[in-house]
């Protein structure tokens, strides 16, 4: 079943690809700095959970449903036997504050969005989500603070707030409960994960073309340029991470595709692409092996 683990949203690998291509502005870079914060956060949280719960139940992440027409987002949901637990997960770094419901950034004063109000909103649209499908489990919510250098000051006593000195706490509670895994959850969870929308909003993207981008193999370890190092492998310029040119080409057709998913892959545009390929033939033996080689000619292209 996929959403078993957290994963980049393709907004976030568009973004971390076309960083090392082109510049960026600010407030682009600031978004692709968030989005990879909290994607980390989710992996910090998927980890803990995979060495600390023990408890009997399904566990589904980065699911994006709809309730009424109305869109929300879960970063984790733990089915158990009668209840399922939704954990926001928030990667906060830095010192905050509470004041009239609102919250604050001590250091800049400025307010930022309650997430409270984030996960009640969720809650409530899970809940008459469960209820148009006709399952009747009490829905449990927690906004789940993973990042150790986070403080929060008149924090209230709120049930649905774990914080990172609470979080071994917080695995022992949902260790205790009580629960049977059926078919009948199973069913429910892929259910779920059929109701999951793939879509995130091009509009918050820069516009790019081809012809402006960096053109190159970009290594996955530190985004410098990967130079040949032999006849089968390349090697990064920066970090010295060494990756096969069949890996590393496929790898880049894969980024290719994701940012042009309208342009047919083909074997002179991912020569161009690469760059540090030196042979035709090479690209074209690699596509063949990797792909479906469709049509014949000059207007053969390949799909995956």
């Amino acid at each position: 079943m996929p959403h078993t683990e957290p994963r980049k949203s393709p907004e976030l690998q568009i973004l971390s690809h076309l960083n090392p291509r082109m510049d960026l502005s600010p407030s682009v870079k600031k978004n692709l700095h968030n989005l990879e914060k909290g994607y980390q956060g989710e992996r910090k949280f998927f980890h803990l959970l995979e060495k600390e719960l023990h408890s009997k139940c399904i566990r589904l992440y980065d699911l994006l449903l709809t309730s009424n027409q109305t869109e929300f987002q879960i970063d984790n949901l733990l089915i158990y036997q009668n209840t399922v637990h939704m954990n926001e997960v928030k990667n906060f770094e830095g010192d905050f504050f509470i004041k009239d419901d609102k919250w604050y950034a001590v250091d800049s004063k400025k307010e930022i969005r309650n997430p409270l109000f984030q996960i009640e909103r969720s809650k409530f649209l899970l809940r008459e989500l469960l209820q148009q499908m006709g399952v009747n489990f009490q829905v449990v919510a927690s906004l789940v603070f993973v990042n150790p250098s986070f403080t929060l000051y008149q924090a209230p006593y709120e049930k649905a707030l774990v914080f990172t000195t609470q979080l071994n706490r917080y695995m022992q509670k949902l260790n205790k409960i009580p629960s049977k895994i059926t078919e009948r959850h199973n069913e429910f969870a892929e259910k779920l994960v059929d109701r999951h929308l793939e879509r995130f909003p091009r509009e918050r993207l820069p516009e790019y073309e081809y012809k402006q981008l960096k053109k190159g193999i970009i290594c996955s370890s530190c985004n410098g340029l990967m130079a040949r190092f032999n006849n089968v492998r390349l090697r990064c310029k920066r970090c010295s991470r060494e990756e096969t040119i069949k890996e590393a080409v496929i790898r880049s057709v894969r980024e290719f595709n994701l940012l042009f998913p309208n342009q047919r892959i083909t074997t002179n545009i991912i020569y161009d692409w690469c760059n540090v390929v030196s042979s035709k033939k090479t690209i074209r033996r690699i596509l063949i092996e990797n792909m479906i080689h469709v049509g014949n000619g000059r207007g053969s292209y390949y799909i995956f």
